[in-house]
C-alpha cells in the first residue's frame, strides 16, 4: 500500500507521452491475433490520494471497452485472451492549476493466454503504469476540465494502446503471434535480378569473329 501510494505521489508530477488516437489507422501487425475473451478484474483496487472515487464495476466495464475498441479490429486465425486486474488508480481532483492540480493516473497488470495451446504466453502479469495523456483538456489538470467518466475513458484507452506495445515487443522478441513477415527483396540488390550484359562487358550473343571462323 505505501509503495503503491509513493508511486502515485511520482505519477502525479510527470506528463504522458502516450497517444491512442490511431484507431482510424490501419492496426498494427500482430500476425494471427485475434481477441478471445476479455476479462478484466479488480479485486483488490485502490484508490490513491487526492483522487475521485469510481467503482471497481465502472472500471471494469471501462477497460473491457477499451480493449474492445482496440483488439477487436484484428482479424488473426487464432484466439488470444486477455485477463487485466486493475490494481490502483488516481482520479485527479480540481486544485490550484498547474501548480496543485494531479495527473490521473492507473495501474494495470495483464496476462495474455494463447487459446490453442491453452497457455498463458506471460507466466508472469506484465505491470503496465498509465497517466492521462497530455493535451489542451489535461495541461492544467483534468479535474478541472474532465468528468471522471472521460478521466477513466482517457486512461484506459492510453492502457491498450501500451499493452499493444508491449505485444508488438513480445513479438519481436519472442515470437509471439507466430514468425513475422519477411520483408520483401530489394530489387536493386536482389542476386537473381537480370543483368545489363552492356554495363557489365559482358558478351552474351556469337561475336564476329567467331561467326567468321
Amino acid at each position: 500500500m505505501t509503495r503503491l501510494l509513493a508511486l502515485f505521489a511520482t505519477l502525479c508530477l510527470l506528463a504522458a507521452c502516450t497517444n491512442p488516437n490511431d484507431l482510424d489507422q490501419a492496426p498494427v501487425d500482430l500476425g494471427d491475433f485475434r481477441l478471445g475473451h476479455n476479462v478484466a478484474v479488480a479485486p483488490n483496487i485502490t484508490k490513491g490520494p487526492a483522487s475521485r472515487e469510481a467503482s471497481a464495476e465502472e472500471w471494469i466495464a471501462a477497460m473491457q471497452a477499451a480493449i474492445d475498441e482496440r483488439f477487436g479490429r484484428y482479424e488473426g486465425d487464432k484466439l488470444y485472451h486477455f485477463g487485466i486486474s486493475i490494481e490502483g488508480y488516481v482520479l485527479a481532483v480540481p486544485g490550484v492549476p498547474v501548480v496543485a492540480s494531479p495527473k490521473s493516473a492507473l495501474i494495470i497488470r495483464v496476462t495474455l493466454w494463447d487459446d490453442a495451446a491453452q497457455a498463458k504466453l506471460n507466466e508472469e502479469p506484465e505491470q503496465v503504469t498509465i497517466i492521462e495523456s497530455f493535451s489542451a483538456d489535461t495541461w492544467i489538470g483534468s479535474g478541472l476540465t474532465q468528468s471522471k467518466e472521460k478521466q477513466m475513458e482517457n486512461l484506459t484507452r492510453n492502457a491498450a494502446k501500451l499493452i499493444e506495445n508491449w505485444m508488438v515487443r513480445q513479438r519481436a522478441k519472442q515470437g509471439w503471434f507466430g514468425p513475422e513477415p519477411m520483408a520483401s527483396p530489394d530489387p536493386q540488390t536482389d542476386s537473381e535480378a537480370p543483368v545489363d550484359p552492356e554495363a557489365t562487358g559482358t558478351e552474351t550473343g556469337p561475336t564476329d569473329e567467331t561467326e567468321d571462323s
